[in-house]
């Protein structure tokens, strides 16, 4: 079974399809940014609670990866914790984080290995992260967001069975992408034979503001419906701005466990910096 497969499969414990494995552990990163020994306890905590079915893999960059090693030796894991690494040191540092990973299978297994794009996502690039990271590890793509040729980067990214990134969110308002810039990239990417994943910017189910910056974030719950819509015909746009929590849960607790299915198919995951936050705002709206 690949890799892919196994991070869309249906999680334990009954969670509805539409939420299993939908949340990347990114509390290594902003704006959480914890320290590692803080972040492999919360982990391993959440791996182990009621929920753990919600949780995918757990992200850190290539820099921190030792110290990773580290902490996880010390809590001794019972199984070895799903990671994506998150290059941050060039595609050039990937071969030897890889060695590094495979020297301690017993406490980590490698399920991704994420990167940002050069400016211009060319073949000769993509075919050197193809050589880099194993086939059966899941390479994801962040091609940097522009008004120009951003949509044929993601396509070109996806050629090479590389699955695309989306960035919601960041430090500035800049950062977080318009509505209709998401609708268009929703358009893109249900056509292609790869999911998606997005980071940063998603902290809260429902479309709003952030209370600490103000700047309006993207809701995961109107992505995932949004999602939902783009693949029968729907409203993607409405989707995508609606602030109405009870509107959006009703639309997605009438999926079907196929039509659910099928969703995160193309919706894979997103990156949050706690698995707390998500898991409370699903239970607020009685999807949990």
């Amino acid at each position: 079974m690949s890799s892919a497969v196994e991070l869309r499969a249906p999680g334990p414990r009954g969670i509805p399809p539409l939420f299993a494995r939908l949340v990347d552990d990114a509390a290594l990163f902003p704006p959480g940014s914890a320290q590692v020994a803080q972040a492999v306890d919360d982990h391993l905590a959440a791996r182990a609670g009621e929920y753990s079915g919600v949780l995918g893999p757990m992200l850190c960059q290539a820099s921190r990866l030792a110290e990773l090693i580290t902490e996880l030796a010390k809590a001794k894991p019972a199984e070895p914790v799903p990671l994506s690494l998150v290059c941050d040191t060039g595609l050039g540092g990937v071969p030897k984080a890889l060695s590094i990973i495979e020297g301690r299978q017993e406490l980590l297994a490698l399920r991704m290995v994420e990167m940002p794009a050069p400016s211009d996502v060319d073949d000769v690039w993509l075919e050197r992260v193809s050589e880099f990271v194993p086939e059966d590890v899941v390479r994801v793509v962040e091609p940097r967001r522009s008004p120009e040729g951003w949509l044929e980067g993601i396509k070109r990214v996806a050629e090479h069975g590389c699955w695309p990134k989306l960035r919601t969110g960041g430090p500035t308002s800049e950062s977080v992408p318009p509505v209709d810039v998401v609708a268009d990239f929703l358009a893109t990417v249900s056509t292609l034979s790869v999911p998606f994943k997005t980071t940063a910017g998603m902290q809260a189910a429902i479309r709003g503001a952030d209370p600490e910056t103000g700047f309006m974030q993207h809701g995961f719950l109107n992505l995932l419906v949004a999602t939902a819509r783009c693949l029968s015909g729907g409203d993607v746009r409405d989707a995508l701005s609606s602030d109405d929590g009870e509107v959006l849960a009703a639309e997605a607790n009438s999926l079907s466990d196929a039509a659910a299915t099928a969703v995160r198919d193309v919706f894979a995951s997103y990156g949050s910096c706690t698995l707390t936050g998500p898991v409370t705002d699903l239970e607020g709206l009685g999807l949990l």
